[in-house]
């Protein structure tokens, strides 16, 4: 571990030099690469600093204890001492954890897409919920929402929703939420009191750059349509909603929010990058699953990953058994504990395997 992170050191102080190179800073490509790469191991760096520190005050502290020192003095170092170690130990830990692999979209934007599945109305209005619940998270961490396209139900509820959230490490928090949400209530038009259980599907797309995924205008098919509102029914009679159809891989992507053709074909645009992106992602990954099992599954959409259930206010992720018996809270958008939880799970197999 201490060669690797002597290494990642080295890498650091030489990365200073190149950012300070007048060939770099006028080099816009080479300069957004390298100050990425350098932010990337930043904290790694001052992490392994501060554990050299640490260590060189607990050699001190130990030579001190081969001093002529007084009763009262000795238990002080002994005191500095057990408190330098239980640094290290923090410190290596943490190490470790910096050291893992580093999924490359973590950075990231994240495009969400909720989506009623079994269970008609009930599974529209749960699809609102989740739209609010993953709103209100994102709000407490600062981060921004556009909504990019809507079918909504005459109850309250969303078929479809798409929506961006922008803000540093969004995909790192929220990759986890891909999959099949289930819940577990009486609604509201049930007069029998029986509860019901409905789905809701959610995936979570990088957002990609163009840079990442080559999307040739040729490979593209747009139509234009009136856009409709619930039922189907036409609510403007200009042709602003556009359909983009990636022909090479058949991904289909439309988008009728915006009252202009222009705006609704960019929103498009940025829904059909991340899902050919993830597309691809998904194929690399499945094949690398062939031989190793994926960490904590971020990937199959059909795989039911949580239930919530209304009459016991209980959260159950299924992936790592975790239980909580505070849905009211979470669906405020406090899923800190979800959240970390799933992380802890993910870098606890990854050490597995590193080691």
């Amino acid at each position: 571990m201490f060669d690797r992170l002597e290494a990642v050191e080295a890498r650091y102080e030489k990365l200073n030099e190149l950012l300070s190179d007048p060939d770099i800073v006028s080099d816009t490509n080479k300069l957004r690469e390298y100050s990425k790469e350098q932010s990337d191991i930043q904290e790694t760096v001052e992490k392994y600093r501060e554990y050299k520190e640490v260590k060189e005050q607990l050699t001190d502290a130990k030579a001190m204890l081969e001093e002529k020192l007084d009763a009262e003095m000795r238990e002080m170092v002994k005191e500095e001492i057990n408190e330098l170690g239980d640094q290290m130990e923090e410190l290596e830990e943490r190490l470790h954890v910096l050291l893992l692999p580093k999924d490359p979209n973590d950075d990231k934007n994240v495009i969400m897409e909720i989506r009623g599945a079994a269970g008609g109305d009930e599974a529209a209005l749960f699809a609102g919920d989740l739209y609010r619940m993953y709103s209100r998270f994102a709000e407490h961490q600062g981060w921004k929402i556009d909504v990019m396209d809507t079918n909504s139900t005459g109850v309250g509820g969303f078929k479809e929703i798409i929506f961006m959230i922008n803000g540093k490490g969004a995909f790192s928090k929220l990759k986890f939420e891909n999959g099949a949400h289930r819940v577990q209530r009486v609604p509201e038009t049930e007069s029998g009191g029986r509860i019901h259980t409905s789905t809701a599907t959610v995936a979570v797309l990088p957002e990609a750059e163009e840079v990442e995924v080559d999307i040739h205008e040729k490979d593209i098919r747009v139509d234009t349509f009136a856009s409709s509102g619930p039922g189907g029914q036409s609510v403007n009679t200009t042709m602003s909603a556009v359909r983009l159809t990636h022909l090479p891989t058949g991904t289909v992507v439309s988008i009728q929010d915006e009252k202009s053709q222009i705006k609704n074909k960019e929103k498009a645009m940025k829904v059909l990058r991340a899902r050919v992106y993830d597309k691809f992602q998904q194929e690399a990954q499945a094949e690398y699953d062939q031989n190793r099992k994926q960490a904590v599954g971020t990937g199959d959409r059909s795989e039911r990953i949580r239930t919530y259930n209304f009459p016991q206010n209980r959260v159950t992720d299924h992936r790592i058994g975790l239980t909580i018996q505070k849905l009211d809270q979470i669906l405020t958008g406090k899923l800190d504990e979800v959240i970390d939880a799933l992380i802890m799970e993910d870098q606890a197999r990854k050490m597995e395997q590193a080691e």
